[in-house]
């Protein structure tokens, strides 16, 4: 799975020009924490509800909030904004934009293409979105956990072949690995979540949880 299945695309920006309190009314109104910096449809730095913070009056100052307004309203993005700023390409690896939003304690990435041309946004939000996608939990059927003590070659094909030969269709499967132990998380399109169960223990597995759900998704549209 890409960046670009998950990144927004309509993205909006501001220039160098901009002013600080302009800005700041912008993230207000989009619900935003952060607004890409372009010139010439290039991505020159980053602006954050954080970058002006740090640059604006202390609250300790003897400026009263007229005087702290009029120098947000003098200020442009271009004076404080974040110049190096770390990217990704839409063709990258989603898991890549974790790791980087994860290792840099960062929330988001500009997406660009050749010449730093800014075609998206990904942030950490559209993470959590893909991961429950990937791992069906929002789609309507039964969802089994099996524990896996000691695990080997050819495990996940006999629990797949377990489910084939009852008639049973897998819409995801996960394997979780740690510390030497296993764990397949399976969604499939059935209500008969205790019928599986039982086809599952019956054929020597351990099932830690299974559940029905409605889901948020309809697997039939």
């Amino acid at each position: 799975m890409d960046v670009k299945s998950y990144m927004t695309s309509a993205v909006v920006t501001v220039s160098q020009e901009t002013k600080v309190l302009e800005a700041l009314d912008m993230m207000k109104e989009n619900d935003f924490h952060r607004l890409p910096v372009v010139k010439n449809g290039q991505m020159i730095g980053l602006i954050t509800q954080e970058i002006i913070q740090e640059n604006s009056p202390s609250t300790a100052t003897s400026l009263s909030i007229h005087e702290m307004n009029y120098l947000l309203t003098k200020t442009k993005v271009g004076d404080i904004m974040q110049k190096k700023v770390l990217t990704i390409h839409a063709d990258d690896l989603l898991e890549e934009a974790a790791s980087r939003m994860r290792d840099q304690k960062i929330g988001v990435l500009p997406v660009v293409e050749e010449g730093n041309k800014i075609v998206g946004i990904i942030t950490d939000k559209d993470i959590f979105s893909a991961f429950i996608d990937i791992m069906g939990y929002n789609h309507k059927g039964s969802r089994i956990v099996i524990d896996i003590p000691e695990d080997h070659p050819g495990i996940l094909e006999d629990i797949t072949n377990i489910l084939a030969e009852a008639k049973i269709s897998i819409d995801q499967i996960a394997v979780y690995r740690k510390d030497h132990f296993t764990q397949v998380i399976i969604q499939m399109d059935s209500p008969n979540v205790n019928a599986i169960k039982e086809i599952v223990t019956t054929s020597g597995y351990t099932v830690s949880s299974a559940i029905y759900k409605e889901g948020k998704i309809n697997n039939n549209n």
